[in-house]
């Protein structure tokens, strides 16, 4: 898979995370040592066991998810390494919530050129204030 299809996929699995199941944003992550996450439930981890732990747990409080959205604010690629900067608008159920509400997350996801072709290396999200829920025009 190249980049763009990579990215695509990820994004694809993002919308099965949203509604409770982490495995196939799992199926794309780095298996290495150096893997790291920084997540809005829970402190940065780092190690893939790590990595799968704090997953699971952040898929588990997120039920009923729907309307996945991403605006891409930047990306950039080398041979071996890449970026994107975007934004995620989704709804959903947060923990024990009873209704579902707008999540607005900034996510910066690096991937890096493995064997076996390109894996998550790192992802950052968090929710941000300030943003509207539907992109600008």
């Amino acid at each position: 898979m190249n980049l763009d299809e990579v990215s695509e996929t990820y994004h694809r699995a993002l919308e099965s995370f949203i509604v409770g199941d982490p495995e196939p944003v799992l199926a794309l992550w780095s298996k290495r040592d150096d893997a790291t996450l920084a997540n809005p439930f829970g402190p940065p981890v780092q190690g893939w066991e790590a990595v799968r732990l704090a997953s699971e747990h952040a898929a588990s409080q997120v039920t009923d998810g729907e309307a996945f959205t991403v605006e891409s604010i930047s990306a950039f690629a080398t041979p071996d390494m890449a970026y994107e900067l975007e934004i995620h608008r989704f709804r959903a159920r947060l923990g024990d919530a009873r209704q579902s509400a707008p999540v607005i997350l900034r996510v910066t996801t690096i991937y890096r050129r493995e064997e076996g072709g390109w894996r998550v290396v790192h992802r950052h999200a968090d929710p941000i204030a300030g943003v509207p829920a539907e992109p600008q025009s």
